[in-house]
């Protein structure tokens, strides 16, 4: 059966830099699951940060216990949920509370609608998962849609999986019935030439009519709030290695940390705070043991890190690998493949259009990255020929979706 495929609006990047101030205070609200990793909860910290230049007041909703732990921008604070944990075979479970799913679900859906009714936000971004986790928002969507004053807005990361377990998944999970009904945009924060989801995973046109393509965040950034950690750079020059959260992420840290450096190069990895203890323990023994490798557990913004380091080896997650290219540093992805192919395809594609090299991690070895890391290496220029300008699409599409009535701006 043919599909009719219709293609997104597309706007392009405003050349204006934000306003000094808004007069209206918009409240916003930013829901994300975060059942493995913090690349949602980092996502959302970003797009709160652009809304301070609205001089939005923000609330994250997160499912993230380390969010504690970030640097919130004025007017933003956080509501932490109870975790869930996304078990091997990619199931989700409690983290640390003694109960079943179910029961934990419906606390985290309670939690979340009882904030949400009392802050009564005119925007609900909603990340990656239009129903929530295990369909934890109905509650609120149908709340705020029943109230008829909020924007309900889904943000979808450029890739979500291959296209055939992407279009089950959307079929099976009735995506397409929260789109039509609930929401009236999707932003796709990513560059339709690099992966168009509307082509690839043939979506309905009452949907692809939602869609927007926003462009990479130039998460640069991130600066603006990252910390200097100067008592974590190494003297010498130096290549970061990034597992993600670390859960998965042994073999690369393991493969770099017994790695051959350059000549007069320092090596830092960072394992992030869900690495299991014992790899940990093995990988901190490893790294004891040479004079030119250090390694971190967690640091809650890297940013700076990445500004400061010669190249860069990392798994292939959305946030990191957007990071990485806003630098424009040299760049190896080892993608996750399990228990989707979202990181490969990513790296695959932005392999074609030479954004970075990758390793599939079939291959992943001590001497695979050791020749990688003695290689020269060089891209074209990255910001001139690709779109990194979602900070700045997103005050463009909410003045577009709020009207003027709602956000005008004056003069500084």
């Amino acid at each position: 059966m043919n599909t009719l495929v219709v293609e997104p609006e597309y706007h392009p990047p405003v050349q204006l830099p934000f306003p000094d101030q808004a007069v209206s205070k918009l409240k916003v609200a930013l829901y994300s699951h975060d059942t493995m990793g913090l690349g949602h909860t980092r996502r959302n910290l970003l797009i709160a940060q652009a809304l301070t230049k609205l001089n939005a007041s923000t609330l994250l909703i997160t499912g993230a216990s380390q969010s504690a732990q970030f640097q919130m921008p004025e007017g933003v604070d956080c509501l932490t949920l109870p975790s869930l944990h996304k078990n091997g075979e990619g199931s989700y479970e409690a983290k640390a509370l003694e109960l079943s799913l179910e029961q934990l679900i419906e606390l985290r859906s309670k939690a979340i609608k009882a904030a949400l009714k009392v802050f009564k936000p005119d925007v609900f971004i909603v990340d990656n998962v239009p129903w929530g986790a295990e369909n934890e928002l109905k509650r609120a969507l149908k709340l705020l849609k029943k109230k008829g004053r909020c924007k309900l807005i889904l943000g979808l990361r450029d890739i979500l999986d291959e296209a055939e377990v992407s279009k089950a998944q959307w079929q099976k999970r009735n995506y397409d019935e929260a789109i039509e009904n609930y929401f009236d945009s999707v932003w796709v924060y990513g560059d339709e030439r690099i992966f168009n989801p509307v082509k690839e995973y043939e979506l309905k046109p009452e949907v692809a009519r939602k869609m927007r393509f926003l462009g990479y965040f130039d998460q640069r950034a991130r600066l603006e709030l990252s910390q200097d950690p100067k008592l974590h750079i190494p003297k010498r020059p130096f290549v970061l290695c990034q597992v993600g959260g670390g859960q998965d992420g042994f073999k690369l840290a393991e493969s770099f940390v017994k790695s051959h450096l350059p000549k007069g190069r320092h090596g830092l990895l960072i394992t992030g705070p869900y690495m299991p203890a014992q790899e940990l323990a093995r990988l901190k023994s490893i790294a004891e043991s040479r004079s030119d490798m250090s390694l971190l557990t967690f640091i809650n913004e890297p940013t700076y890190l990445l500004q400061k380091a010669e190249r860069v080896i990392a798994m292939g997650g959305y946030n990191t690998v957007g990071e990485v290219l806003s630098f424009e540093k040299p760049f190896l992805v080892v993608p996750r493949v399990k228990p989707r192919l979202e990181q490969l395809i990513r790296a695959q594609k932005m392999a074609e259009h030479r954004l970075l090299d990758f390793l599939h991690p079939d291959d992943l070895t001590p001497e695979a990255l050791s020749q990688w890391l003695n290689a020269e290496v060089h891209y074209p220029e990255i910001h001139g020929r690709f779109q990194f300008s979602a900070l700045k699409q997103i005050c463009f599409e909410l003045k577009s979706l709020m009207g003027e009535k709602e956000i005008s701006y004056v003069a500084a």
